[in-house]
């Protein structure tokens, strides 16, 4: 019986040894980890709120953008989408050598500008130029541009139904240079380059366009030829052959060379 009060004494000592140690480990703890805690919360709470804010805007900005492109920029709206400045207007100066036949012409001019580009054009006589803007019906982001060069087309000479391709196609451009930039000439060596380039009734000249496939315009010093990049190649390689003083039958040759070559590409 005496074991037995013993043992019952040495397990009541423990059970009563383990609250006391867990108070006073309580008590130890409670001073510098309340802080701790109270700053730990304070932190997952923001983390919290952080967490839960950034999937409500990736939500938003995703539906924000829609369709948006690979660039992460959202599309742009309807009314804009065409890419016409409404408010885009163009001058384009006439010289005085070509009023009179503007006004000849000016029903050919106006009107396929205004049907095919939906521009709105007027001749100004006061400023000796024609003046073209867009409006409501311009569809074509570039259309101001075509009928800008249509209209300096005219003003350099070219034909209107030569003209006229600038509106149609897109691959064609004007190119203008003056036999001065090629070699200095004066006098009778200016004149025989002219005529070299323009040959006999305009031989030469129309010899040149129907083997390039251009249309040139020779004005004194100045010559302007309307085409495409390759063509306007090719014929100005040839004028420029011919300023520098070679006969008219080896130009000739070459073209026909160049001729069956562009054939055979197409």
């Amino acid at each position: 019986m005496a074991h037995k009060s013993h043992r019952q004494k040495a397990l009541q000592a423990q059970l009563e040894a383990q609250p006391t140690l867990s108070l006073v480990s309580q008590k130890s703890k409670k001073p510098t980890p309340a802080k701790v805690v109270e700053q730990s919360m304070d932190i997952d709470d923001d983390d919290v709120v952080i967490s839960n804010s950034t999937p409500a805007t990736a939500e938003a900005s995703t539906s924000a953008s829609g369709a948006a492109s690979g660039s992460g920029f959202a599309p742009l709206p309807q009314s804009q989408s065409n890419g016409v400045l409404k408010g885009e207007f163009r001058r384009i100066p006439i010289p005085p050598h070509r009023m009179t036949p503007l006004k000849k012409e000016w029903v050919n001019l106006y009107t396929p500008m205004v049907d095919m580009l939906g521009l709105q054009v007027r001749m100004n006589t006061q400023r000796r130029a024609v003046e073209i803007k867009t409006s409501g019906h311009t569809v074509d982001s570039g259309a101001i541009q075509k009928g800008a060069d249509f209209v300096k087309a005219f003003s350099l000479g070219f034909d209107v139904n030569d003209a006229l391709a600038l509106l149609r196609l897109d691959d064609l451009y004007l190119d203008s240079f003056e036999i001065k930039d090629v070699k200095t000439l004066h006098g009778d060596h200016l004149s025989r380059a002219i005529g070299r380039i323009a040959g006999e009734g305009g031989k030469v000249k129309f010899s040149i366009e129907n083997a390039s496939r251009t249309r040139i315009v020779l004005a004194d010093t100045h010559i302007h030829i309307l085409g495409s990049v390759q063509n306007i190649k090719i014929a100005r390689d040839a004028i420029v052959s011919l300023i520098l003083g070679s006969p008219p039958g080896k130009v000739y040759a070459h073209l026909k060379m160049v001729g069956a070559r562009m054939k055979q590409r197409f």
